[in-house]
């Protein structure tokens, strides 16, 4: 038994120490491909301005990204990598087969512009006008995916020049339609996340905190979104005689105020934050008319599914009672939502060290759950996932007063791309390099 014993031991520390000496051969590669990465970073970055400035200056609209994608695809094409187009209507996924065999890891970006007017003054503002709702209006990078655009482009040429040191393979994938449409929804249709299939996905977005600086949290980190509808049925009549039909529009305006109380005196708001807006109301169209009925339009977020639930079916109660009581009805449809976009915390607390190195000396925040949402998390239905947000607000100037993303003053100082194309080309690799990363094979 004590044979058996000490050869047992014996094997235990051949083990080990083959153990260490594998991580510490595998920490010697990531070192060795993290200089290789900086070193490519100085000559990528004029072309990242360059992208990111002609993708501001031509934005287009959810589904309609032809000319983006076309951009896109040429680019990873001429990189040598295997470019699948029209995924999703609109997507283009780039695979990049590295040199070497480990895991596959997912980088996604964002390509769709907004229905807004452009107020920045820049040389390369947008100028671009279409058709949105029946109306004419401006389109506008105001949510910064311009920025994503070109960041994941940089990163596609740093790391395809790594090609035959990359332990592993990076699949590429530029999204259409992020804005509420279900441009993740389409891409995973057509087969966005097989063949490779990943193992985990990293994604950025551009935010107004100070230039450069990078924020996440594990867990819950952007709500779920889901739209409600009310339709107010009254009684039409004429202006001068309310008393002889039934009002929607002073019932819609009882029904605005109620529904305010639902977040802020119906739900513990101790436990999950959540938000209610009425975007929009539509009804009537002579001052001397009352009309026969008003719509409403509004967004809930949420971070909890049980809350979400509970706050929908108040929504419904109150709209209808409301009504029901000034002799109205009310018609409420709401949709089931998104998803809570929530960050892997295994994988986050592994990529943190990461990030800081990204990010820079004190480049690194710690942040609270965000209201806004991303259809990044129907990426990470089966996978692990992490996102952050890269700060754009220029040195010197209070990120609390800049203009938020979707405002037509929105601007994202082009100081932060570096740190970006460093962040998502880092991300990669570490991840094919670190030793609980290498499952699978290309």
């Amino acid at each position: 038994m004590r044979i058996q014993h000490v050869f047992a031991v014996a094997a235990s520390a051949l083990l080990l120490t083959s153990a260490f000496r594998t991580a510490a051969a595998q920490s010697v590669v990531a070192d060795e491909l993290q200089r290789e990465i900086e070193s490519r970073l100085t000559a990528v970055m004029p072309k990242v301005v360059e992208w990111r400035r002609d993708i501001h200056a031509h934005p287009e609209l959810s589904f309609e990204e032809v000319r983006t994608a076309a951009l896109v695809a040429a680019h990873l094409k001429s990189l040598g990598i295997e470019v699948q187009t029209e995924v999703g209507k609109t997507g283009v996924v780039g695979v990049l087969r590295g040199g070497k065999p480990g895991p596959v890891v997912a980088l996604r970006a964002d390509m769709d512009g907004l229905p807004v007017t452009e107020l920045v003054d820049l040389p390369f503002r947008s100028k671009v006008r279409t058709q949105w709702q029946g109306a004419e209006v401006g389109v506008m990078h105001a949510c910064g995916h311009d920025n994503h655009v070109a960041i994941l482009m940089g990163a596609a040429e740093v790391l395809a020049g790594m090609r035959e040191s990359l332990p592993g393979t990076v699949k590429f994938i530029f999204q259409p339609a992020e804005e509420g449409l279900g441009g993740a929804k389409a891409m995973i249709a057509d087969g966005a996340m097989r063949a490779p299939a990943p193992s985990a996905i990293f994604g950025l977005h551009v935010w107004p905190s100070t230039v450069g600086e990078i924020g996440v949290r594990a867990g819950p980190q952007m709500a779920a979104a889901g739209n409600f509808k009310i339709i107010v049925k009254g009684v039409q009549t004429h202006g001068s005689q309310p008393w002889s039909g039934v009002d929607p529009i002073v019932v819609s305006s009882q029904i605005v105020l109620g529904l305010q109380t639902i977040a802020s005196r119906q739900v513990n708001v101790a436990y999950l934050p959540s938000v209610l807006t009425v975007g929009q109301i539509q009804g009537g169209n002579r001052s001397n008319i009352i009309p026969d009925s008003v719509v409403m339009v509004g967004t809930l977020r949420t971070f909890d599914d049980a809350m979400r639930r509970d706050i929908a079916s108040r929504i419904t109660r109150t709209a209808q009672d409301i009504a029901t009581s000034a002799g109205a009805t009310a018609i409420v449809t709401i949709d089931e939502g998104g998803l809570v976009q929530a960050n892997d915390s295994t994988l986050t607390d592994r990529m943190i060290p990461t990030l800081r190195r990204s990010a820079g000396a004190g480049g690194l925040k710690f942040i609270n759950p965000i209201m806004g949402s991303e259809d990044f998390p129907e990426f990470t239905r089966n996978i692990p996932g992490v996102f952050f947000f890269l700060g754009v607000t220029p040195s010197g100037k209070d990120p609390a007063s800049a203009p938020a993303n979707h405002s037509p003053l929105f601007f994202a100082d082009e100081a932060a791309l570096e740190t970006g194309v460093r962040a998502m080309s880092s991300l990669a690799v570490d991840y094919l390099s670190a030793p609980n990363g290498a499952q699978g094979g290309r």
